[in-house]
């Protein structure tokens, strides 16, 4: 919440500090689609360290890319949208426990779909600029394979958390644009989902819920029209 309060607070001084609240905001308004692109990192929170094996990545990053759309209301000098957007990952490591990777022993993490409800406040900075805040409902999937150097079982772990953000957002005519952006996220409850034969399952499939406490971190760019 501390980071959600400092990007709500950045916002606002930047929309006090522009005298760009009297301009026409219309530039901005409408239906969007975008395609995003960018750097992805996912790593455990500050209530989830790894000290038992120092080889173990603590954290997996690629590159990630997706698809959002939004729609925006002007109210006097305040942009006001909501967004969504679907997203995947090429962050994927292995965890290997020393000399038993010779007998197969060992799990791979690879970063699937992510999905992000939210809203978004934004406030002119220009004729053709538009800086903002943004904040919704993410769900994340990781997909999780591990062997006993006998066995494989395969799952995926969905997570449910927040996402916050700032960014900006230039128009390059009436209808096309290109943006920039931070995004934070932090998944706060998971559920594993084994696809096993039922192995660790309840009777519907789905293992129960859990507390969780995983950080992602991405910077993106996208490119957009509106309509």
């Amino acid at each position: 919440m501390k980071k959600f309060a400092a990007l709500l607070a950045a916002g606002t001084a930047m929309a006090v500090a522009t005298p760009a609240l009297a301009q026409d905001n219309s530039t901005f308004t409408g239906f969007r689609v975008e395609a995003l692109g960018g750097y992805d990192v996912s790593k455990a929170g500050s209530d989830v360290d790894n000290d038992l094996n120092d080889e173990d990545d603590q954290s997996i990053d690629g590159f990630m890319y997706g698809v959002g759309v939004g729609y925006d209301f002007a109210f006097g000098g305040v942009l006001v949208g909501l967004e969504g957007e679907i997203s995947d990952s090429t962050a994927k490591t292995e965890f290997n426990d020393g000399d038993l990777e010779d007998l197969g022993l060992g799990v791979r993490v690879d970063t699937g779909r992510d999905l992000y409800a939210g809203a978004r406040v934004g406030f002119l900075a220009g004729d053709n600029a538009l800086v903002y805040v943004k904040g919704g409902y993410t769900n994340g999937r990781y997909n999780l394979l591990a062997a006993d150097g006998t066995n494989e079982i395969e799952t995926n772990l969905d997570l449910d958390g927040f996402r916050v953000g700032a960014g900006a957002e230039y128009a390059l005519s009436e209808n096309m644009f290109i943006k920039a952006e931070y995004r934070y996220s932090n998944y706060s409850e998971g559920e594993f989902d084994f696809q096993n034969n039922g192995f660790f399952d309840d009777d519907t499939g789905e293992s129960g819920r859990f507390d969780a406490d995983l950080d992602r971190h991405q910077v993106a760019v996208g490119v957009g029209l509106r309509f």
